[in-house]
């Protein structure tokens, strides 16, 4: 072969081929010297790196949770912020942080936490119970596969096991719970005065000063960006589908059979023998002797007694290695066929393998059989259910029509309000603070003021402002940012110079007698201003005090405890440039005896939970000391 091939092969096209030959022989495996890896992480812990994807992922399910929930402590316009952004990913390095430490520590989460939290999950269920074809139908619609979502749920759960821990073996003493009770029913008798605003000697204020003034507050007199938009709007609600027919009924019916049916079920407990990862044979052989030996003891008569003193499951042993009542696809395939194949009362006889965990000895204490509900028993039901699924159908439908034709034509709404026969609505004008109606929403203003809005002159893309409602939009006006003539506000800057003036003299007045009055200065003599007494004032109370500002009931719960009976003064604003002086006589402390045994238990709790916490957060803390973060601030 090789003497054929030379022979066929010589003068110049030889050279040209073993050229070629060699070029490729000697820069085979080099490429990777010339072509550089590009990265794409936006923070690296360790080896682990967090991508922009998971990132953004994270960050569209904090937006879409924010739409949905009225009392999300945060809106998706405000997840547009770099601040709470940089707290997404602070809280994804803290989860990737924990995970590393689950490793070192050798902590894992067990199948069977896996499948407590997905079964013992409302989403999932009918009527009360778990449903597998619920579960998968749920994550089919998110495009996920129940290995992927078992994998998010593992992870979850093992970012709690450390603070779970920390949790559990954190001590809440006695002598703990009375000094919060001391100090929470503490009471305090004080005094307090308001002074009178101090009278200008200086009003003169030259046109210098103003001009100074306002070029160094230009932002407070200008007038702020302002746009008014055009928009269309789709609503679930205006949105009716009619009543359903027989035909449809039943064929809802049909897909959705086991939304009314019981499914079977079997009551089991189990007891675990793990086999570590990467086990060695003798490890492996020694967890099923161990495995076939508590088998052969089972009987359900000290099956609990055996589960509690063997089983490595640490979620069921303390009840005897229950796991409740289960239906096929919530444990694993070889879990699932021993579990089904046994009757009510029966132990497994030889022990069943997890793939993931080790051997399992289960024992069925009860089963139920499954039952179908006739369609006509369940046909108003039916009727709910599909008109509420036919109601998001055309709602979503009608959606994803208004934001393709509003992407087809973006140059005007007139093309897509024509061919859905929607009204087109105009907005006030309105500035980055909102507006009224729909121009209040944070989602809708962020559209508005967007590049593509503003300055490109392009329809927004469909916008959600509130769960079944959803918009796009165009401009229709804008009026930029404009500083005010200085003629125009030229009395309004005269004036607060002079404010701004009285509150400087009103503070050195406050802070001087404050100072005199604690070195024993004459009160009567120093202060003029009437003095307001009151006694047996309680810190867990002074939300119902009314005889004194708030602010100088909080300063005086932060003053020290008197001296020899003599108590400090101290200055504070309350309110349109007025000072107060305020001290306390006497101080109190509550009665722990005195608190109900069922307070000083769910205070206990209370306490537990604020240090645990803080303890999880110190420990994270330590970690980032410690670990190897990048954080990529220019993907961000």
């Amino acid at each position: 072969m090789l003497q054929a091939l030379r022979n066929k092969i010589h003068g110049w096209p030889a050279a040209i081929v073993l050229g070629v030959c060699v070029f490729a022989v000697a820069f085979f495996g080099i490429e990777s010297y010339f072509v550089s890896r590009v990265d794409t992480y936006v923070a690296k812990v360790g080896d682990h790196e967090i991508s922009q994807q998971e990132w953004q992922d994270r960050l569209n399910a904090l937006r879409q949770q924010a739409a949905q929930d009225p009392n999300s402590p945060f809106t998706a316009a405000d997840l547009e912020k770099p601040e709470l952004k940089q707290k997404v990913l602070d809280g994804m390095i803290s989860q990737a942080l924990l995970q590393q430490a689950n490793t070192e520590l050798g902590l894992t989460v067990s199948d069977a936490a896996v499948r407590s939290a997905i079964g013992t999950d409302p989403g999932f269920q009918v009527n009360g119970q778990f449903s597998p074809e619920a579960y998968r139908a749920i994550l089919s619609m998110q495009g996920m596969s129940p290995a992927m979502y078992e994998a998010k749920i593992r992870t979850s759960l093992a970012t709690q096991m450390i603070p779970e821990a920390i949790s559990a073996t954190t001590l809440v003493t006695d002598a703990d719970v009375d000094n919060f009770f001391r100090l929470h029913g503490q009471q305090r008798d004080l005094r307090y005065t308001v002074l009178p605003r101090p009278s200008l000697t200086d009003t003169n204020v030259s046109d210098a000063d103003i001009d100074a003034f306002y070029k160094s507050h230009i932002a407070d007199y200008t007038t702020p960006e302002q746009v008014s938009v055009q928009y269309l709007e789709v609503k679930q609600a205006d949105l009716k589908p009619g009543a359903p027919t027989d035909a449809q009924l039943h064929e809802y019916y049909d897909k959705n059979k086991q939304r009314y049916a019981q499914p079977e079920q079997r009551e089991a407990s189990h007891i675990l023998i793990n086999v570590p990862k990467n086990a060695t044979p003798d490890q492996q052989k020694a967890a099923l002797d161990k495995a076939k030996k508590i088998a052969a003891e089972a009987t359900p008569d000290n099956f609990a007694k055996l589960a509690a003193e063997n089983s490595d499951d640490m979620g069921s042993k303390r009840t005897g290695g229950d796991l409740g009542w289960l239906e096929k696809g919530v444990a694993n395939a070889a879990f699932d066929a021993a579990m089904f194949g046994l009757k009510k009362g029966e132990i497994t006889k030889e022990p069943v393998l997890s793939p993931e965990e080790g051997y399992h000895i289960i024992w069925v204490r009860d089963a139920r059989e499954g039952d179908a509900k006739p369609f006509a028993d369940v046909r108003a039901q039916l009727a709910a259910d599909w008109a509420k699924g036919e109601d998001e159908r055309l709602y979503n439908e009608r959606a994803g029509q208004l934001a393709d034709l509003a992407e087809r034509n973006p140059g005007s709404l007139e093309p897509a309000a024509k061919e859905l026969g929607i009204e087109i609505k105009t907005t006030p004008m309105f500035g980055r603070n909102g507006g009224e109606g729909v121009a209040a929403d944070p989602k809708f203003v962020a559209a508005a003021f967007s590049d593509d809005v503003v300055n490109q002159g392009n329809n927004s893309s469909l916008v959600q402002v509130q769960k079944g409602d959803a918009v796009v939009m165009h401009l229709d006006k804008h009026a930029a940012a404009a500083p005010k003539a200085l003629a125009d506000v030229t009395p309004a800057i005269r004036q607060r110079i002079l404010d701004e003036r009285v509150d400087a003299a009103a503070k050195k007045q406050s802070d001087d007698l404050a100072a005199q009055l604690s070195k024993g200065g004459d009160l009567a003599a120093l202060v003029k201003a009437p003095m307001q007494t009151l006694t047996g004032v309680e810190r867990s109370k002074l939300a119902g005090v009314k005889d004194a500002p708030p602010a100088v009931l909080q300063r005086a719960f932060s003053l020290p405890h008197p001296v020899d009976g003599k108590g400090s003064w101290s200055a504070l604003p309350v309110g349109n440039g007025t000072y107060a002086l305020v001290t306390v006589d006497k101080v109190t402390d509550g009665d722990p005896a005195k608190v109900e045994k069922a307070q000083r238990v769910a205070l206990r709790g209370q306490m537990i939970d604020a240090m645990a916490q803080a303890a999880t957060l110190e420990y994270i803390q330590a970690l980032k000391a410690r670990g190897e973060i990048k954080v990529a601030n220019d993907r961000l």
